[in-house]
This record gives C-alpha cells, sequence and structure tokens, in this order.
C-alpha cells in the first residue's frame, strides 16, 4: 500500500511542502515538493484518500493520503 505523507517546513526542505512516498511503513526515494500545499496536492497520484493529521504525529506532518 501506497501512502503520501505531506509535511511542512521538514528539516531538508525547510519553508517547502514535502510530499514522501511510503510503502506501508518503509520509506521510499520519492519525494515532490512545492511551494504551496494545493500546488503539492495536484501532483500527488490520483486516486487517493485524505487523512487529517494525528494529533500524536510529527508536528511538522500536515496530513496523509492513501
Amino acid at each position: 500500500m501506497n501512502i503520501w505523507t505531506v509535511y511542512y517546513s521538514p528539516a531538508d526542505y525547510p519553508g517547502k511542502f514535502v510530499a514522501r512516498r511510503w510503502i506501508l511503513d518503509m520509506p521510499t526515494t520519492d519525494v515532490l515538493v512545492d511551494d504551496t500545499l494545493p500546488a503539492l496536492r495536484e501532483r500527488l497520484p490520483p486516486g487517493l484518500y485524505r487523512m487529517n493529521r494525528n494529533p500524536q504525529d510529527d508536528p511538522v506532518i500536515i496530513e496523509t493520503w492513501i
């Protein structure tokens, strides 16, 4: 199962919106970077479902797409 986690301003991309693809709990090298959240969302693969962040998530996590 592919999971895309969206972050704002992670340490390696300060001030940017970043989406990283995971396969279940395994990170991949797939990364999308953009200046705005709407622009980044447009670049995610079609057919995904958005999930809000969990309160226990790292504060840089905005949402997850599955």
